[in-house]
Parts: structure tokens; sequence; C-alpha cells
């Protein structure tokens, strides 16, 4: 593998994590949005499935976004008959989006943005390095 696969291979995962933040970002960014009708249903957190996929032109596997699916997991009730989307009991179906979990997910999300972001420091040293030396 010659350094501008690695570079190349860097690039993609790095755009992967970025697709994943976005997610990450919409789904605290409604975490307190309910419906507007009685019974209505509140933004579904949506979570990042990864792929791997054979990048014919580098002949290597690398990452990306398989799809961007909704969360399935059943809604939270909270009481509170004045809202307006409360059902006859006074029920208001809240968001299945947990800020803890978010919260880890784009600590995790970070990171490995973070470390592709080395790689590609690094390659960029070692390329710079033998430039240097061939003159």
């Amino acid at each position: 593998m010659d350094l501008a696969t690695t570079l190349e291979l860097s690039s993609k995962g790095m755009t992967a994590q970025s697709s994943r933040l976005q997610v990450i970002a919409q789904n605290i960014a409604n975490s307190d949005t309910t419906g507007s009708t009685p019974g209505a249903d509140p933004y579904r957190r949506k979570t990042v499935v990864f792929a791997n996929s054979l990048d014919r032109s580098l002949g290597v596997t690398s990452v990306g976004v398989r799809q961007i699916t909704p969360d399935m997991t059943a809604f939270p009730r909270r009481f509170d008959p004045a809202n307006p989307a409360a059902d006859p009991s006074g029920y208001v179906k809240t968001p299945n989006v947990n800020s803890f979990v978010e919260i880890m997910d784009m600590k995790e999300a970070q990171r490995s943005y973070t470390a592709n972001l080395n790689v590609m420091e690094t390659t960029r040293g070692i390329m710079s390095r033998t430039i240097d030396l061939l003159r």
C-alpha cells in the first residue's frame, strides 16, 4: 500500500465519522421536540450504519455510511396535560433521544475522527521527509 492510499483511507474514515457527528447533532438538537397534535409522534432518534466496501480504484476495503436509520425504540411518555400534543389521558410522547448516549457516541466519533487525522498528519510528515531526502 502506498502513502497516497493511506491518505485516501483516512479521508474516508473522517468522512464517515463526520456524517455520524452530523446525525448526533440532529438528535441532540431535537431531543425536546414533541408532536404538534394530540397523540402525534415526536422526533425519532437516528443512527448511522457503517459498511465496509471494496474500493476498486485503491484496491482496498474502506468504510462508508451504508444508511441512516431511525431508532425504533419506544417513545417515553411524560404527563403534561397542557401540551398541545397530549393524548386524552394528558400524556405526551417525547423523543427517544438519550443525551447521555448521544454524548458518548459523540466522544467515540470524535476519537475515531482524531485517530484518522493523526494518521493523515503522520503520513504527510513521512512524505515530506522522503521528498526532503530526495532533494
